[in-house]
């Protein structure tokens, strides 16, 4: 149950992978946050117009998948965690969630520093035990895209330093998430729409 749920449509148009067994935790104990994110998965395409698009800040296609999300009740959010010891109340600080609901976290990292995802694994980390997230979702890119950029003659925009498939997953085989579920989205060459 879970990764066998995903409609072929998606499985021909991004790479998935668990640990923890992720997709059977949102699939039955989350169903509202599972059908989210699959309908995202299913509305969502890449645009040539929005990867050779300049500008600083969150790109046209993290801001895609935020949209849909935050249309449907997922917010960003952070957390104000502290904790007390013999009465003396220590700060724990974590980083903004890009997306959540519910005890779900769904992170998009589509051209950061790899450092990112170091970031989002500890949060992972430290929210599971502290029983506020059940489980964490990142969806990114696959390393193969990188055709598509040199083909575009951007290429140098999107380096093998930045967030892509091959970087995040020796990272969470390492454990970077500890215990904490984790489900991984992969945005395939099979989404890209030369066309928009």
């Amino acid at each position: 149950m879970g990764m066998d749920t995903i409609p072929n449509v998606l499985l021909k148009r991004y790479r998935f992978k668990e640990w923890n067994h992720a997709a059977a935790i949102l699939a039955t104990d989350f169903p509202e946050q599972w059908s989210d994110l699959l309908g995202c998965l299913r509305e969502f395409h890449l645009k040539k117009s929005a990867i050779i698009v300049g500008g600083g800040g969150r790109s046209q296609i993290p801001q895609q998948l935020d949209g849909y999300l935050n249309a449907r009740g997922w917010k960003e959010h952070q957390f104000d965690i502290g904790i007390r010891v013999d009465g003396a109340e220590i700060e724990v600080p974590t980083h903004r969630i890009d997306n959540f609901k519910a005890g779900v976290g769904i992170e998009v990292e589509w051209n950061n520093k790899t450092e990112f995802y170091d970031r989002d694994l500890n949060n992972f980390r430290l929210l599971h035990q502290l029983r506020v997230m059940s489980v964490g979702v990142i969806i990114t890119r696959v390393s193969e895209l990188q055709a598509i950029f040199d083909g575009l003659g951007i290429g140098t925009k999107y380096g093998n330093s930045t967030t892509h498939w091959n970087k995040l997953l020796p990272k969470i085989d390492g454990g970077g998430a500890g215990g904490c579920p984790v489900f991984v989205v992969g945005i395939a060459p099979e989404c890209y729409n030369a066309n928009m």
